[in-house]
């Protein structure tokens, strides 16, 4: 780092300052994070739930916005010194009502599962039904999970896929019609193809049910008219904006037609969540991560998103037909968007020692159950992978099949000791290292998500 350099204006000061105060200051943590930093640059982030945030959002992040405590809504605030902060909170809704084509946008969610209880809360009282998707077939653990505050404060009812491993809407209509759901959640954080969000609608309307759909995992191929929108499907759309909206930590709920449609108390549905947001789930709102939320949603919005889009989805298509003509079970047989999921249990390969083995060679996945996986959470009967990381890198379909065989030659390398753990020979480990930095070096992490829309990098 240059001492030296200077930059114009407070807030870029500011960030240049307090780099160099954490560094003088708290140099352990500060190593920390620069280790960090560079074990991103340096391995290959293959990971589903996850996405890497354009500097200039991480910039809003660090910037002094945070210091402003507020409770409320623009021009409705509890503290004064908001004039500002109003007008930011302001646009990062209006942009996010224009990228999904919304009518009504709440940008204060601290996260997506935020954003599911301040709806499943806000419509709810305990013990009501609610009807999801099951966590090994593909669900989210706040869509019902026994874990989670959804599947303990509600009756949860679960619906999961065939034996083809996709969505059986006759059969989740039967189900829904047995149960008599309140609320019907739909979406995905490991299912690979695509939702018809109008059926479910369907469901929903049929047996007198609200219904949510979490986007979370797809939410950049809404906005970018490659798969299918919930917003006027669904009465409430929720989204976490960090997995492939390319932004901050945080969430948003979204609502589309039914937004004027009257609710509990005869309140607008609309009104219902604003209120749910604040004053009943949250208190303060993250005005820094609000700010960096509007300006992911402002790259999003542009046209050249989809070209960033569109390698996501040819990526992954490419990822699953190699690992597939490389003998590995493809889940569903392939992909509609960014998650190809592997069972790596019917080769005898626990998902930990799957995960494990390609983490020591610089290649980041995450083990996963997967539909009639016998083995705990901790172990896993399979791997998820995603491409969001690596179509910003640039990387096209060509290259994901020189992962995949990377993949391949790690996973055949093992010698299997326990669920939990394997021997990789040395030289296997580090001649896929080598392959990986190359791989590092021909397509270094970016900074910004606009450079991966340049030409040179399509």
């Amino acid at each position: 780092m240059n001492d030296d350099v200077t930059l114009d204006g407070p807030l870029a000061a500011t960030a240049t300052e307090g780099v160099r105060r954490l560094r003088s200051q708290d140099p352990a943590l500060f190593s920390m994070l620069e280790r960090d930093q560079v074990r991103q640059d340096e391995t290959l982030a293959m990971v589903a739930s996850a996405s890497a945030a354009d500097s200039s959002v991480l910039a809003c992040e660090g910037s002094a916005v945070g210091n402003v405590t507020t409770e409320g809504y623009p021009g409705r605030r509890y503290h004064a010194g908001c004039v500002v902060v109003d007008e930011i909170e302001r646009l990062a809704v209006e942009r996010a009502k224009d990228v999904f084509g919304a009518r009504y946008a709440n940008v204060q969610p601290h996260s997506g599962s935020t954003a599911n209880q301040v709806v499943m809360t806000s419509l709810l009282d305990p013990g009501d039904t609610i009807m999801g998707m099951e966590l090994s077939s593909g669900g989210h653990l706040t869509h019902g999970a026994p874990v989670s505050f959804s599947g303990r404060y509600f009756s949860s009812v679960s619906y999961g896929v065939g034996p083809d491993g996709l969505l059986d809407y006759e059969e989740i209509a039967e189900l829904a019609r047995r149960h008599r759901p309140r609320l019907l959640v739909c979406g995905a954080s490991s299912y690979p193809r695509g939702i018809d969000f109008a059926r479910f609608r369907e469901i929903a309307d049929e047996v007198g049910a609200y219904l949510l759909a979490d986007i979370s995992h797809i939410a950049g191929l809404v906005a970018a008219g490659l798969h299918q929108s919930p917003v006027d499907a669904a009465h409430f759309t929720t989204t976490s904006t960090y997995k492939q909206l390319y932004g901050p930590r945080g969430g948003l709920v979204l609502m589309g037609r039914d937004a004027d449609t009257p609710g509990p108390g005869g309140r607008k549905l609309s009104a219902v969540i604003q209120q749910g947001v604040f004053p009943y789930f949250q208190g303060t709102p993250r005005v820094n991560g609000i700010a960096a939320k509007a300006r992911a949603l402002g790259i999003v919005g542009t046209a050249g998103f989809r070209v960033l889009a569109e390698r996501v989805v040819d990526d992954a298509r490419s990822l699953a037909s190699a690992l597939s003509t490389l003998g590995w079970r493809v889940q569903t047989g392939g992909t509609d968007n960014h998650m190809v999921v592997v069972d790596t249990g019917a080769s005898g390969l626990t998902g930990a020692n799957a995960e494990r083995s390609l983490e020591s060679c610089g290649i980041i996945v995450n083990r996963n159950k997967i539909p009639g996986d016998g083995y705990p959470a901790q172990i896993a009967g399979g791997v998820r992978f995603g491409t969001n990381s690596l179509a910003l890198r640039g990387m096209g379909p060509e290259t994901l099949v020189e992962c995949a065989t990377l993949v391949d030659r790690v996973w055949r390398s093992l010698r299997i000791v326990g669920d939990d753990e394997f021997v990789l020979p040395d030289a296997v480990r580090g001649g896929v290292r080598a392959e990986v930095a190359s791989l590092c070096r021909r397509f270094p992490a970016r900074t910004g998500v606009g450079e991966a829309l340049t030409p040179s990098a399509v």
